[in-house]
């Protein structure tokens, strides 16, 4: 009888700890939604004119919901792609209570990751969400983290180089190799790019110090280069053309304001609108629905976007059918 009394009582403590758990999850995600100021951080990996542009699509995307005014406190950090900054930083805005958390750039999203399992993360467009560890599963976020995904669209941009310069047979690709984000990007791209009867030569960097270097070496090499979405190249990338220019090397690039900055072209994502898409996404959370009712938005395609003042430098005609379907970035002169 003692034995019986025993079990009923651990059977009743154990239905009143599983009913608490799901009282207080649902008073959470309730809370959230009532409350008259909520709290949102944002860590930024880099300073950077297309890291800034989601960071402010980000921002005008949360008010165009509502959130604007008296009725958010944002916390916008920055790293400057100093690691030891992103773990202190992401701790800071894990401490300080926010309700929804928003990494810009892949180290941010694993930073603010690590730092909590209970917060909401949103990732603020990231190439491979998988590859980088943060989901498992685009499609059903498993844990606290989901958000945007811009797949680097590498098939049409094999196919922009080989219309655009068909005698270019090796590709060289300049990236960082501490960032995940981009070892995935050049897997793909080199797949597309074989297939298409291409040699790639890639050449990885541990840091910004070594691409001076690098692009040395490599501009004697290679035909084209091609930069994917890279914050640590991104970061130095007006000496990744001075070096290409000089060596009369078209560079490829993955953003439209790189393209701006004189590489020759993209297919573009717009970065802005990556921000918005990414603020919707912390909208969901903060009107209350849950991180694993929210798949991962993935945007994989993007819009041709050309430099004819580059081409016309390099001596590089641009064929009408790309003109057609292209954005212009940057004007003949």
């Amino acid at each position: 009888m003692k034995n019986k009394a025993l079990i009923g009582t651990l059977v009743a403590l154990g239905f009143l700890v599983a009913g608490s758990l799901v009282y207080n999850n649902m008073n959470s995600s309730q809370s959230v939604a009532q409350k008259d100021v909520v709290k949102v951080g944002i860590l930024q990996f880099v300073t950077h004119e297309a890291l800034d542009q989601i960071e402010q699509g980000i921002e005008d995307g949360l008010a165009d919901a509502g959130f604007d005014g008296d009725n958010i406190e944002l916390t916008l950090l920055n790293s400057e792609a100093d690691q030891s900054k992103i773990q202190t930083m992401s701790k800071k805005l894990v401490n300080d209570g926010n309700d929804v958390l928003i990494g810009i750039a892949t180290p941010a999203a694993q930073g603010l990751a690590s730092a909590t399992s209970d917060i909401p993360v949103v990732m603020g467009a990231i190439s491979d969400p998988v590859g980088a560890k943060l989901v498992k599963n685009l499609e059903e976020p498993e844990a606290n983290v989901t958000g945007t995904s811009n797949q680097v669209p590498t098939g049409q941009t094999v196919d922009l180089i080989t219309s655009i310069t068909p005698d270019a047979k090796t590709i060289g690709i300049l990236y960082a190799s501490s960032e995940d984000n981009s070892v995935s990007q050049v897997e793909s791209f080199t797949q597309y790019a074989e297939e298409a009867g291409l040699t790639v030569v890639p050449y990885a960097v541990p840091s910004t110090n070594e691409i001076t270097t690098t692009m040395a070496v490599m501009t004697t090499k290679v035909d084209a280069i091609w930069v994917p979405q890279d914050n640590t190249i991104a970061s130095a990338f007006t000496t990744v053309l001075s070096a290409a220019n000089q060596a009369k090397i078209p560079v490829y690039s993955t953003v439209d304001t790189m393209v701006k900055q004189g590489s020759l072209a993209a297919i573009n994502q717009s970065q802005y609108d990556l921000g918005v898409e990414t603020a919707k996404i912390a909208v969901k959370l903060l009107n209350g629905k849950e991180v694993k009712d929210i798949p991962v938005s993935v945007i994989d395609t993007g819009t041709p976007t050309l430099n004819l003042k580059a081409a016309k430098e390099l001596g590089i005609t641009i064929p009408d059918s790309v003109l057609k379907e292209a954005e212009i970035a940057v004007e003949e002169d």
